[in-house]
């Protein structure tokens, strides 16, 4: 932890960096049938449309790109079966949603899908990627560049990955992949919004999300302050017509009985910030962490805003699916301080890491329970629909309208039994470069715990297969 703050510090006192400079075209129009979008992706082909499996990959540098790159092997190696006949848990995976570290492993596996997993050990997490990129920031060579007002070290940063992992992809480039949907986010550092590079966020900045780099949605989901300067994007919203989603209307509809919840409100005050682009002409993103370490926030707001919409209430949008899994991989790293073992109290620098840490991972806790109540009340509304349509239609078949069965499935280093193994996982760095030795034990951890899961086991049983021991 002291070597990669002290990395840190260098860094930002060599380059005082001016932030990336905004690009991205803009849209004359808003077209909601177009551009990269999580309800506009086509299903990866045999991909059951009654199972909805979710990935979210959390922060943490290399530990977190190399943890859910071990979860992709894990389900790459399960088979299932079904009326499509035998294929692999890892075809089921509808979105998968990533956030600094995690977001590496993300979009990589939306554009090199099974090609990932014969070149990602070397591209990318055995590589001193942190040593390179200091190196660089260090040559005289990009000084001029990085002192000038349109090019930052997050700018540095995006070319090098596209060099060895991205090669100058966008996310048009995505659009006719049969892989699932990529979803990263950074955080708005002004307002401390979240914003997701999918076309619906970028909507609401009236540009077009199909132009932009995918390393430059890694930079910006790995913007940490200070360290890396902020990834800019010139905001002209409120100037091609966007239309608000049918689920706003239940927020502002004064005469709605159902309050929706406080993150669909929350959303709804972002989402207007967003599109003041009179007063907010530019809009500075950093680390995804910072609004949210899980990836989990923005699949809470898609369901709690599908939750407020009057049509969820009816039948139809009870019935969308029949089951949610969400594989959560928490590479939350939790050093020994040994401050509680010393009556000198911990430094301002020391203090200063964790007073911005401990928030973040308590939140991410919060999150994972917060998914649970989603499904507890979506099948309460279940029920009470069942029993309306019972009053008024004796005979109705409350099986046409199937329970959603849910699998929370969490994969943290607080769930490894010996304690031993999981102080050396909680005290690895949060850092871009990792000895190859610890990149294999995150790799299999990570299938370990997947498999010592009981909603994981539920969850392949159900679909027809079995785990391996």
């Amino acid at each position: 932890m002291h070597r990669s703050l002290a990395v840190a510090t260098m860094l930002a006192a060599l380059l005082s960096g001016c932030a990336s400079g905004p690009v991205a075209e803009r849209i004359g129009q808003v077209d909601p049938a177009a551009g990269y979008r999580v309800k506009a992706r086509a299903p990866q082909p045999r991909n059951d449309p009654a199972t909805t499996l979710i990935l979210a990959f959390s922060g943490g540098g290399t530990r977190a790109a190399a943890f859910s790159y071990g979860v992709l092997e894990e389900l790459r190696a399960t088979p299932i079966n079904g009326p499509n006949g035998t294929r692999r848990l890892i075809d089921e995976v509808d979105l998968i949603t990533g956030v600094s570290g995690g977001s590496f492993t993300a979009l990589a596996y939306a554009l090199h899908g099974e090609r990932l997993f014969g070149k990602y050990e070397a591209a990318f997490l055995k590589r001193d990627v942190q040593g390179t990129l200091l190196g660089r920031a260090f040559n005289p060579a990009n000084w001029p560049a990085l002192s000038s007002g349109g090019y930052g070290r997050s700018e540095l940063a995006a070319g090098y990955y596209d060099e060895i992992l991205f090669g100058g992809a966008t996310f048009d480039d995505l659009l006719a992949l049969p892989t699932p949907t990529a979803m990263v986010t950074a955080t708005d550092i002004t307002t401390g919004s979240r914003l997701a590079f999918v076309q619906d966020d970028f909507d609401l900045l009236c540009l077009d999300l199909g132009k932009v780099r995918l390393s430059r949605a890694a930079a910006a989901s790995s913007a940490v302050p200070l360290v890396l300067s902020p990834v800019t994007f010139a905001n002209h919203g409120g100037k091609c017509g966007y239309r608000e989603p049918v689920w706003v209307q239940s927020v502002v509809d004064p005469g709605n009985r159902h309050r929706p919840a406080g993150r669909a409100l929350m959303r709804y005050g972002e989402m207007k910030s967003f599109q003041d682009s009179g007063n907010r002409p530019y809009i500075h993103l950093v680390d995804g962490g910072v609004s949210d370490n899980l990836g989990l926030r923005g699949i809470l707001e898609n369901l709690e805003e599908l939750e407020a919409s009057k049509e969820f209430r009816k039948e139809e949008g009870l019935r969308f699916t029949r089951r949610l899994a969400v594989v959560v991989v928490n590479s939350l790293s939790a050093p020994d301080t040994g401050w509680d073992r010393d009556s000198t109290p911990p430094g301002g620098i020391s203090m200063m890491i964790r007073a911005a840490g401990v928030p973040i991972d308590r939140y991410s806790y919060e999150q994972v329970e917060l998914l649970k109540d989603v499904v507890a009340r979506w099948n309460l509304l279940r029920d009470a629909y069942i029993q309306k349509k019972v009053n008024v239609e004796p005979g109705y078949d409350a099986a046409s309208v199937p329970k959603v069965e849910f699998y929370p499935i969490d994969i943290t280093f607080g769930n490894i039994p010996d304690d031993d193994e999981r102080r050396h996982f909680m005290n690895l760095p949060t850092s871009f470069v990792l000895p190859p030795d610890d990149v294999d034990r995150l790799r299999a951890m990570a299938g370990r715990l997947l498999r010592s899961s009981p909603a994981f086991q539920n969850l392949v049983r159900d679909l027809g297969g079995n785990v391996a021991p």
